[in-house]
């Protein structure tokens, strides 16, 4: 396939539809038709057939859905995206979730819109592809980004942290108290929000769970 020219201003950009439902791939072409800066020139409902008329029509834009008959639009992406560095590729899916998202940046998409969208932004995604095919946007990127990044399993807070410290010491839930100067119902609460957290039922699977997630050292761990 050769490398697909980028839209320039005057002309229309050029769309290629693919997602195995008609109706909307209808209710798409009716979306792009109303902007006049837009001209949908075909229409696919497989992977292999968005492939094949990518490289015969080489459309600025294609619009990709996810999930296909033949195989993932996330493949179909990747062999577009390899075959053309200009080439503006919106996935649009119906399951937006994060190993979605990034899987659509990885596979070198230019945006990621789920089907619950607005047609509006479907259209806005799909110009921000034709002028920057290779900066990947999403409205929800930022969000993403941070759960990615964030620590796994559950976060404790200093004085949860404290808690299950003393736990781990076998003290009782009147020990704990007077340690941290608070009621024993103060101190309750804390031990249950700590159980809540660790998805424990007692002292037992807390303290096992928190050993497991390394949120606690094993007894005979060495200390330096």
């Amino acid at each position: 396939m050769t490398t697909a020219p980028a839209a320039t201003p005057g002309t229309r950009t050029k769309v290629l539809l693919v997602d195995d439902h008609d109706l909307i791939r209808k209710g798409l072409r009716h979306a792009f038709e109303r902007d006049r800066n837009f001209e949908v020139v075909g229409e696919a409902g497989t992977a292999a057939e968005a492939v094949r008329q990518a490289g015969a029509l080489q459309p600025d834009v294609v619009i990709m859905d996810l999930r296909l008959p033949d195989g993932s639009g996330l493949e179909a992406t990747r062999a577009l995206r390899k075959a053309s560095t200009t080439m503006g590729i919106v996935v649009l899916t119906m399951y937006a979730g994060d190993d979605q998202l990034f899987g659509a940046l990885e596979a070198g998409a230019s945006a990621f819109v789920p089907k619950t969208a607005p047609a509006d932004e479907v259209v806005a995604a799909a110009r921000h592809a034709a002028s920057s095919p290779s900066a990947f946007t999403a409205a929800d990127l930022a969000e993403a980004m941070k759960r990615r990044l964030a620590p796994a399993g559950p976060q404790l807070s200093p004085r949860e942290s404290q808690v299950l410290r003393l736990l781990a010491d076998g003290m009782s839930v009147a020990g704990i108290a007077k340690q941290l100067y608070v009621s024993e119902s103060t101190a309750k609460t804390h031990i249950s929000k700590l159980y809540e957290k660790l998805g424990a039922a007692n002292r037992a699977q807390a303290l096992m769970t928190a050993l497991r997630l390394g949120l606690l050292e094993a007894p005979d761990a060495p200390k330096f």
